[in-house]
């Protein structure tokens, strides 16, 4: 039998306990305000058909080419972990009839799975929180979606280190005519298109636009764009978008560059970028995507959304040393039991004051040991307070609360008299 150590799959990285407080940090400042919003949130697998995201994504984007983690199951079903969230949020709806003559405001967070090269803030298994809108075609709601966006870098302290960027797909009809457009254009300079370019040439030549290769920036700074072949109801509809973001406030720059990697994308599209992280400077993106629904086998339905991935907003917090001390998750108190005779009375102290002060983080010292030992492990444990209870105690019915983290005196007080010190103590530093 192999004695060879198991690894986790590159790509796929643990959330070990150091970092999980201040992903339940940001996890709960969304789910604030999702609910501040009305929005309700879904759940999907992270399974789906295969022929889901085939067809909604489009088969020939690098997302169902190369990146997809396929593989067929018992039955010889294919099988994908969903490499997005919005296919999986449409197909739901649509199967559950959430979409019938009805309007939905949806989100949701957990894992999705890209095959691609693992780096800094991108990774194989990533972690998306999504938002989509059904059942609204005006440009309030895209407005509402990117407004919403814009309170979470609020909330966050991040929202003077991101740009906004604007940018309008048009109809489908319009795209078609805008594309034979920029096909001739890309053909008159083939010898200067990457490989990249050339394959997407003839399947989403589109996408030619967001190339990061500097050798192509000039010939593409000259590429006919988009914003200038919409249609009437599209360049309407985008006019009246950026004078709704102008009356609430929100700077924002046209991008006539900015698409979308998929296909089912049109009209406004939208991306939250920073300068804080290098290259990986798209932290949110999203937009309107009417035809995904009908696609899929539906009726009509306009839709709108966005998706941000946890990752980068996290890489995004800690870069900028914006991570407030309540996201660290260390705990208010470590109980300790100054010998074994203790431990009974220090338990049961324990579980009264977490009945007390419910917001109280407190951690029980168990497994015994030397006094002196007992007291290390209580400032290892990173807990602002120790509470020592000893037999002197327990006979007096007091107990020492002792400052690890300030230069303060220890207090001796009544158990009767710790539950109102403990919860000053905890108000006044923000707890």
């Amino acid at each position: 039998m192999s004695t060879k150590k198991i690894q986790a799959i590159r790509g796929m990285n643990d959330l070990l306990p150091d970092q999980s407080a201040l992903w339940q940090y940001v996890e709960g400042q969304v789910r604030l305000l999702m609910q501040r919003y009305g929005y309700d949130e879904i759940r999907t697998p992270i399974v789906e058909q295969t022929a889901l995201f085939a067809r909604s994504i489009g088969e020939v984007t690098d997302i169902v080419e190369k990146e997809m983690y396929t593989f067929e199951d018992r039955n010889g079903d294919s099988l994908t972990l969903r490499p997005e969230g919005t296919a999986s949020c449409v197909r739901a709806a649509m199967e559950h009839g959430l979409l019938h003559n009805q309007t939905r405001r949806l989100w949701y967070q957990g894992p999705m799975f890209r095959h691609e090269r693992p780096q800094k803030g991108r990774y194989r298994q990533f972690h998306q929180v999504g938002v989509e809108t059904f059942g609204l075609e005006g440009p309030d709601i895209d407005a509402e979606v990117i407004l919403l966006s814009a309170r979470l870098w609020k909330q966050l302290g991040l929202f003077e280190q991101v740009t906004l960027e604007l940018n309008s797909l048009g109809s489908s009809e319009a795209r078609a005519a805008y594309r034979e457009t920029l096909v001739a254009y890309f053909e008159q300079h083939h010898e200067r298109l990457d490989e990249d370019s050339l394959r997407r040439l003839t399947s989403n030549p589109l996408r030619i636009l967001d190339s990061k290769n500097p050798d192509m920036a000039g010939m593409l700074a000259d590429a006919p764009r988009l914003i200038d072949h919409l249609d009437d109801d599209s360049r309407a509809h985008f006019e009246q978008l950026c004078a709704l973001l102008d009356a609430a406030g929100i700077d924002y720059v046209i991008n006539p560059r900015l698409v979308r990697g998929l296909d089912y994308y049109g009209r406004t599209v939208f991306e939250w970028t920073t300068t804080a992280l290098g290259s990986q400077g798209t932290v949110c993106a999203g937009g309107r995507y009417d035809g995904l629904v009908e696609q899929l086998g539906g009726k009509p339905i306009p839709a709108v959304g966005f998706a941000l991935g946890i990752e980068r907003l996290i890489l995004l917090l800690e870069t900028l040393a914006l991570v407030p001390d309540s996201a660290l998750g260390r705990l208010d108190l470590y109980l300790l039991p100054v010998d074994d005779g203790a431990t009974r009375q220090t338990l049961l102290l324990a579980e009264r004051l977490r009945t007390a002060l419910p917001a109280l983080r407190a951690q029980l010292h168990c497994g015994g040991g030397s006094f002196k030992s007992r007291i290390k492990k209580a400032d290892r444990s990173g807990a602002r307070l120790a509470l020592l209870v000893g037999e002197d105690e327990v006979a007096t019915g007091k107990a020492t609360l002792k400052f690890l983290r300030d230069d303060r005196d220890q207090l001796s007080l009544d158990q009767e008299a710790l539950i109102d010190t403990l919860s000053d103590l905890l108000v006044g530093e923000g707890a």
